[in-house]
Parts: C-alpha cells; sequence; structure tokens
C-alpha cells in the first residue's frame, strides 16, 4: 500500500529535500578513519537481474552495474517491506544500515507517490523484484591476533593471483578466504555475524553502502584485487606493535544464508563453512576488506573495538 499525500507545494518541496537529506545522513553516519591502519580488498560481482543476459558469458564486467535501469535513491522502486531479518542478527551495523534504509525507501516511495502518482512505475517495480526474488545479504567480521601473519601473505597472494572478473573466479576466492580463516582458529579473538534479506531491485545500492562503511574504515588500500583490477603497495612487514588484525566478510546471494549468532569459536566456523558454500550461481558480490595490510601499521585494541563496535568475545 503506499502512502498518498495531497499534491501540495509542501509535499513536492519535501520530496526534493528528503533524499538530500538521506545522503547527508548516510555520509555523517559513516566511521571516521582518523587512526585507521591501511589494508586491503578482494572481490567484485555482479547485480544483473536474473533474466537479462549478461554481457559475456561468465563474467561480471567492469562495475556492479545493474543492467535496464538504475535503482538507488534518485531513481525507480524502493519497496516496502525492505528487509527479512534472518536469524544471526546482533543488532547492530548491518541490522541498522538495513532499517534504515527500509525507513527511507518508504517514505520516498510516499512523496514520489505524491508529486507523480507514480502506481505505474511502482508496479513494474515489484514485478521486477518478485522475478529476480530476494538477495541475502550476509556480513562476517573477525578479529584475529596480530600474530597471524600467515593470514595476511595468504590474503596479499590471493590478491595477486584470484580471478575476481568471473562468476567461478569470485566463488573459488570465497572459497580459499573463508579456508584461510579457518586454519588459523588458534587467533581467534572476537567475531560478529549478521544476515538479512532485500528486495532485488535495491541490492546493489545497499551492499554498495555497506562495502563503503567498511572501506572508510581504513586510512588506505594498499593491496587490491577487484571486478579483475589488481594493485599492490609496499606492505613490507608488519611491526610487532600490531596488535590485531580485523577482516570482514560481504556476500551477497540470491540464496539464503543463515547463520548462527556468534559466541563461540565453534559458531564462527560454522558461520565460515557456510559463507564459504554459497555456489557460484548464487553469488552476485563479494568483498573482502581487511586491515592492517601496510608497513608497520597498527591496529590496537582500542582502534578494534572504535572501528569494530559490533565484534563479540569468542
Amino acid at each position: 500500500m503506499e502512502m498518498k499525500l495531497p499534491g501540495t507545494w509542501q509535499g513536492r518541496l519535501a520530496a526534493v529535500l528528503f533524499p538530500v537529506l538521506v545522503v547527508a545522513l548516510v555520509i555523517f553516519s559513516l566511521p571516521q578513519p582518523a587512526d585507521a591502519a591501511r589494508g586491503g580488498r578482494l572481490g567484485g560481482g555482479s547485480f544483473a537481474p536474473r533474466s537479462l543476459p549478461r554481457s559475456g558469458s561468465s563474467g561480471f564486467g567492469g562495475s556492479n552495474a545493474v543492467r535496464g535501469g538504475g535503482y538507488g535513491l534518485g531513481g525507480g522502486g524502493f519497496g516496502f517491506p525492505f528487509i527479512v531479518p534472518f536469524f544471526g542478527f546482533g543488532g547492530g551495523g548491518l541490522l541498522g544500515m538495513l532499517m534504515l534504509f527500509a525507513v527511507v525507501g518508504l517514505l520516498i516511495n510516499g512523496f514520489r507517490g505524491a508529486m507523480t502518482g507514480a502506481g505505474t512505475m511502482g508496479s513494474q517495480n515489484d514485478a521486477m523484484a518478485e522475478r529476480d526474488g530476494p538477495v541475502t545479504i550476509a556480513q562476517v567480521q573477525i578479529g584475529l591476533l596480530a600474530s597471524a601473519r600467515q593470514l595476511q601473505q595468504d590474503l596479499r597472494q590471493l590478491a595477486a593471483t584470484a580471478d575476481t572478473a568471473t562468476a567461478t573466479g569470485l566463488q573459488r576466492l570465497l572459497q580459499d578466504v573463508t579456508l584461510a580463516l579457518l586454519r588459523n582458529p588458534e587467533y581467534w579473538v572476537y567475531g560478529n555475524g549478521e544476515v538479512g534479506q532485500v528486495g532485488f531491485p535495491v541490492a546493489e545500492a545497499t551492499f554498495n553502502r555497506l562495502s563503503m562503511t567498511e572501506r572508510s574504515k581504513l586510512d588506505a588500500e594498499t593491496t587490491i584485487n577487484v571486478a579483475g583490477q589488481r594493485s599492490s603497495g609496499d606492505a613490507g612487514q608488519h611491526s610487532a606493535a600490531s596488535e590485531y588484525i580485523a577482516v570482514t566478510l560481504l556476500v551477497a546471494s540470491r540464496s539464503a544464508v543463515r547463520l548462527p549468532k556468534l559466541t563461540t569459536a565453534s559458531d564462527l566456523g560454522t558461520a565460515l563453512r557456510l559463507l564459504g558454500s554459497v555456489p557460484s550461481g548464487d553469488l552476485l558480490s563479494l568483498e573482502v576488506i581487511w586491515q592492517p595490510d601496510g608497513n608497520e601499521d597498527v591496529l590496537t585494541s582500542t582502534e578494534l573495538v572504535t572501528l569494530y563496535p559490533q565484534l563479540q568475545a569468542l
């Protein structure tokens, strides 16, 4: 049911100003990376609708673009209900952001309907959302002791060799990253897992906002392999003063992913195995972000809990 407002000049003004206020809210709600360390980033993907052909038989192309229409704050298709929470929400970052954009979507639809009576556009977007189904977005964050040096080397090696431009390559990368983490259980100290569902038309925008939130926690990205584009800086050996390594996995999948609440190391191992088992045909996008990655960079316990407040002791 769409909210109908009178077509007054006040309603039109609100419809114009409201998206600007939303964007400002999102920007100023991002964490401040003043004390962050340099980090690395792996991933890629495409949110092309299931029924539309992709540009290649197995490739993603160079960007996470929705073919056949733009979906975001500026145009088209915020539906409601916007999210369907799964068991495993910790009540923190991902849940809060999904709920924020659920409310934003509802209000923007109402303002747009007040100005244009966009019943046709709404029905088209509803049809597309039903055709493509919901998208599950899962986020797992891990705080490890900084002595897990081999993990950092493994991630840098994957950045140099992984194929992030195809669906099969991206799924292989997801498996390799989860396996690298599973091989280091003695270093796991903190963890958090959250998962929810969004409608397909807004899945890319939601995923990108979550990615930007995590990337903003880095002072710089020195090791990158995203959608086939690689870059490697001078990471060197990390200072002995480094106390922790933080790793974030962000996955968008057509299939449902149900994570346990992460209270023990065993729960974290289960969550990693569940993420690693997402098939390539369902994996829409992947982000792996870690810090520190730079020469003599430090991530202290204070910085860890400030940048990753949802982490819980395992």
